[in-house]
Formats: structure tokens, C-alpha cells, sequence
């Protein structure tokens, strides 16, 4: 069962209309599994709550947050002001089936000079499901069209992928989900079960491993969470078959195995996973890294679990349960963490105040 235990509202809420309560958490690692970099949550504030399946977040330059939901609304979190009543736009043609609609955000890593924000969402395509990414200007507190940045993924009520994020290289990966389809995530033909990357227009960079394409690696399920670590290495959270959850280490050009290999199954020219989650399910989500660690959001889990980028010790579990579901974690700075909650997707069980915007204060555990 969750609990949220209220200690304090803070005066400030009051005063911005913000949703924020200070909450002194008990949970701790498990104490067998706490090793060289872990770190302990010492405070939870929930910023915003009634959020309706919240996805992604992308932080602005001032702390303020772009919150997608599902059903096709663009939030505003205003650092000053807290959660905005209307939304920052509404996407028209966003098909909120199963668990598509509107999912991941990136801003570009020149904001705000190149003031573009991208969002990545499921639409009808002749009466199909698809996936697409396109990008807009963010200009005078209002988002506009500007381009299509990639059309007709293929989407389904499941597996649809769906984070997209800008990499230290200054291009925009993409990860797509099978569309329930595992074979196409063979196909080097097909955009579904893949880490696409792509320039900021769109355009396929000339150093991709297959020459013309946006794919970047292949042989996926449904991944759901991509991060670098500080040496510019990418990691990708992916939900497997039957509980082994992945998290993999990903390189140009490699393929992950999917729907051929699965947890510690290995085959010539498949890469098997740094980690999987074995008999039990994690079913990852959103990921970061902060100061040595990957971080990354449960589901069934009901967890926020770190990694050692360079593992050397075992899984770590945070928060068990406290929230519920995670979907979404992002880095801020000084030890700071923001996770959504997704309790309202229709496999949660949501209390009063869900969807919630909650920041995360860690510290290095004793």
C-alpha cells in the first residue's frame, strides 16, 4: 500500500498555488544491496499533483518543467508559479489508445537560442496507428508547428517506445517500440523496435552505421528510457517479455536480440543486456544519470532503482512503492531528481492527488 506522509505544507505553496508537501522518507536501500555510490532520498516534495498520465518532462534553463500527458496535453510547471491551470497546447490529432498518445519531449540543447521543443506522439494513419516526431517554437509562452521531424513509425495499442532526447553529440535519438510486431524489430527496413538518431531538422547524419538510415541500433522491444553517462556512453531501459527487463549499453550499429534473445541468452552478433531483472519486473521507464549512477523509473516495480554506470554492484531500490507507478525520472542540479508518477494509465491503482510532479533530494548513503 502507499502511504504519503505529510509532515509539513510549505508556506510558499500557499502563496504560488503549488502542490508541495515535504516528506521525510523512510525507505532505504535494501540493506545487502547498498554499495560504493549509492545514495539515500532524504526528502520528497510533490510539486504538482492531478496530472492526468503524465509522460515526459524536459526542464527549461529557469527550473521551470514541460510536462507531456498522454491524452495529448502540453503542461507548464512554472518554477515561480507552480502547475499552470490550461495547458500550454493541446495536440489535435494525438491517439490516446492503450498506452499510446502523447509521450516523450526534448527541448533542443541550444534552447533558447534555437527555441524548439519536440515531442513524439501516436496519431491515426489511415485508419493505422503511427507514431511521429515534430517540432515546435516556443516563443512568448505559446508552442507552434514548425516541422515534421519523422513520420509513420509504426504504433500500436502497445509497444510504441516513445522517449526521444538529444545526446552529447548534439543529435536526437529516438526510441521506438516492436508496435506489438517482434519481427520488425529484425527488419533494418522497418523504424519500429529501434534507437533512431537523427540532426535537429530531421535529416540522417552522415556517420550513422547504416549508411542513409536513422536507424542507430535495432533488435528492441519497447524501450522507454535513454541517458548518457560522463563519458558520452548511451544507455537505454527497455520492457522485456515475461519480467527480463533490460538495461543495456548501446552501441552504433548493434542489435539487441529482440524477439530472438532475452535475459541471459546469448547468440552470435546479438548483444545480451548489462542487466536484466530475471523472474521479477521492473518495467523500466524513464532514465538519467547523476554523479556515477543511472537512475531509472519502475512501473510494475513501483520503484526508483540505481545502477552504477560501471556495475559493480548490485541493483538499488528507492521509494518501494511509496508513489506507485514511475514513469519518468530527470536529473537536476545538486543531487536533485524529478519523477512523474503514472497511477492514472489504467493499471495503477490512483489515489487522491495522482497523477503527481514529485522532486527527489539525495544524499550519499553512510
Amino acid at each position: 500500500m502507499r502511504t504519503v506522509v505529510m509532515l509539513a505544507v510549505l508556506a510558499a505553496a500557499a502563496v504560488l498555488g503549488v502542490t508541495a508537501i515535504s516528506q521525510s522518507l523512510r525507505p532505504e536501500p535494501d540493506a545487502e544491496h547498498v554499495g560504493p555510490g549509492a545514495y539515500r532520498i532524504v526528502d520528497a516534495t510533490v510539486l504538482a499533483e492531478r496530472l492526468e498520465i503524465p509522460w515526459a518532462l524536459a526542464m527549461l534553463p529557469d527550473g521551470s518543467m514541460l510536462i507531456t500527458e498522454r491524452p495529448g496535453r502540453i503542461r507548464l510547471f512554472d518554477i515561480q508559479l507552480g502547475l499552470a491551470d490550461e495547458p500550454l497546447l493541446t495536440v489535435a490529432d494525438v491517439a490516446h489508445r492503450g498506452e499510446g498518445g502523447l509521450l516523450g519531449i526534448a527541448l533542443h540543447p541550444s534552447y533558447p537560442e534555437k527555441p524548439y521543443v519536440y515531442i513524439y506522439y501516436t496519431y491515426l494513419r489511415d485508419n493505422v496507428l503511427a507514431n511521429r516526431v515534430v517540432r515546435f517554437i516556443l516563443e512568448a509562452g505559446a508552442l507552434r508547428h514548425d516541422r515534421m521531424v519523422i513520420d509513420a513509425i509504426p504504433g500500436a495499442s502497445t509497444h510504441n517506445g516513445g522517449r526521444i532526447k538529444f545526446g552529447p553529440d548534439g543529435y536526437l535519438y529516438i526510441a521506438t517500440g516492436d508496435a506489438a510486431n517482434p519481427e520488425l524489430s529484425q527488419s533494418p527496413d522497418s523504424l519500429a523496435g529501434k534507437i533512431l538518431r537523427l540532426r535537429d531538422d530531421g535529416s540522417v547524419p552522415a556517420d550513422n552505421p547504416f549508411p542513409g538510415s536513422s536507424v542507430y541500433s535495432l533488435g528492441h522491444r519497447n524501450p522507454q528510457g535513454l541517458a548518457w553517462d560522463s563519458d558520452g556512453q548511451l544507455w537505454a531501459t527497455e520492457h522485456g517479455a515475461q519480467a527480463t527487463d533490460e538495461l543495456n549499453r548501446i552501441q552504433p550499429g548493434l542489435n539487441y536480440g529482440w524477439p530472438v534473445i532475452r535475459g541471459d541468452q546469448t547468440m552470435a552478433g546479438m548483444e545480451a543486456p548489462v542487466l536484466h531483472s530475471g523472474r521479477d519486473t521492473w518495467a523500466p521507464s524513464g532514465l538519467a544519470y547523476y554523479a556515477g549512477s543511472l537512475f531509472f523509473a519502475g512501473l510494475r516495480g513501483q520503484s526508483l532503482y540505481q545502477v552504477p554506470a560501471k556495475p559493480d554492484t548490485e541493483i538499488v531500490r528507492h521509494l518501494r512503492g511509496e508513489f506507485g507507478r514511475l514513469r519518468e525520472v530527470v536529473a537536476g542540479p545538486e543531487g536533485v531528481l524529478y519523477v512523474l508518477t503514472s497511477n492514472r494509465d489504467g493499471r495503477g491503482s490512483p489515489i487522491e492527488g495522482d497523477d503527481r510532479l514529485i522532486r527527489i533530494q539525495l544524499s550519499v548513503a553512510d
